[in-house]
């Protein structure tokens, strides 16, 4: 994150590329983009798929901004977004779809510990104007 001091960032977990809810929260991110860029924000997605399934998603749905391909998982046990889920009966290890707003100092602004993939893109950029002005 060295890299970004002096700007927002908007690290977002999500489950897996190319599925419907992450798919919706991408896209949302993507039409915003210029709304990020105009407050001097960052947008970063991060997966545990390959930089090789990144690949495709990004170039599929034209995501103009970087995921990240968290395979050794370091990043999702770190922010602690690497939990036990429950699907259809059955429990497995997964990423909980979460966000953290980082400052231009490198803080955690806010943490969006459950999020609605097709709004959030609007929920950030509200939180970030307040937290701005």
């Amino acid at each position: 994150m060295r890299d970004y001091v002096g700007k927002w960032v908007l690290l977002y977990f999500y489950p897996r590329d190319d599925t419907p809810g992450c798919t919706a929260e991408a896209c949302g991110m993507r039409d915003n983009l210029p709304r990020f860029d105009n407050l001097g924000a960052v947008v970063l997605g991060v997966s545990v798929d390959s930089v090789s399934s990144h690949r495709k998603f990004a170039q599929k749905y034209s995501l103009p901004f970087t995921l990240l391909a968290d395979e050794n998982k370091e990043a999702v046990q770190s922010y602690s977004v690497w939990q036990k889920k429950k699907f259809m009966g059955r429990e497995y290890m997964g990423v909980i779809r979460s966000s953290f707003l980082i400052d231009p100092d490198g803080k955690i602004a806010k943490i969006y510990p459950k999020v609605k993939p097709a709004e959030h893109a609007d929920e950030v950029l509200l939180d970030m104007q307040s937290l701005i002005s």
